[in-house]
């Protein structure tokens, strides 16, 4: 079984696939880095942005707070709270606006149940299954010669692609929501709005590399446990 031993897969599809994923938080912190030294000209903070795309979908339940470290912003759908990082809550930069807007977005697509979010959502406990018995079972059926339990183990590590694959269209749609309600609420100058968005292209692009990772990963294993002579 020598695919066992030099892993020729993992250096054909997954190494490439890493470069790209690390090119792609290269990318996102370089991004960051100079628009978040940039003061918008209307001086609004992150808090005061996010607030203001709440307001504009008529949501009334959220929060939002600040909470340490980098980059480490998101939206939590069960407290109902937009948590931003300490360079973005008070921060007055356009990089903090484009990414306080972007997690108030995520927030409008659950108060809208959008569908995306749902399956998401839905393929959580599947994936959480998958990577942790997807490949032992599949190994598991390689060392029995059980092809049955080969292809289960292998459909739930493709879980994980699939969740990958549904994250796309939600945060490219939240990065569109954050995107038109600056503009429509004028939230930045007319010449900033393209800076917001290099800020949020640059952050999506992290997720088409771990898109790109986890497809790189699944065909490996399909053709490492397909590879039986």
């Amino acid at each position: 079984m020598p695919y066992f031993f030099v892993d020729y897969y993992y250096i054909l599809l997954v190494i490439p696939a890493m470069i790209i994923a690390a090119w792609a938080q290269v990318k996102v912190k370089s991004t960051y880095k100079k628009f978040s030294q940039i003061e918008n000209a209307r001086r609004i903070t992150g808090a005061y942005a996010a607030q203001a795309i709440l307001s504009h979908y008529g949501i009334t339940d959220v929060r939002i707070e600040q909470v340490s470290g980098k980059l480490t912003d998101h939206y939590d759908p069960k407290a109902k709270v937009i948590r931003l990082s300490e360079g973005v809550y008070n921060s007055t930069s356009i990089a903090a606006v484009g990414i306080a807007c972007h997690e108030a977005g995520h927030a409008a697509q659950h108060a809208e149940a959008y569908k995306p979010i749902k399956i998401r959502n839905s393929l959580v406990p599947v994936c959480n299954i998958g990577s942790y018995i997807g490949v032992p079972l599949a190994l598991l059926g390689y060392f029995l010669g059980f092809e049955p339990l080969i292809t289960v183990g292998l459909l739930l590590y493709a879980a994980i692609f699939v969740f990958q694959v549904v994250t796309l269209p939600v945060e490219f749609n939240a990065s569109r929501r954050a995107i038109n309600c600056i503009s429509e609420r004028g939230l930045l100058a007319e010449d900033e709005v393209p800076k917001a968005k290099k800020v949020l292209s640059a952050a999506a692009m992290t997720y088409v590399a771990s898109m790109i990772v986890a497809l790189a990963n699944l065909l490996r294993l399909i053709l490492r446990f397909r590879s039986r002579d």
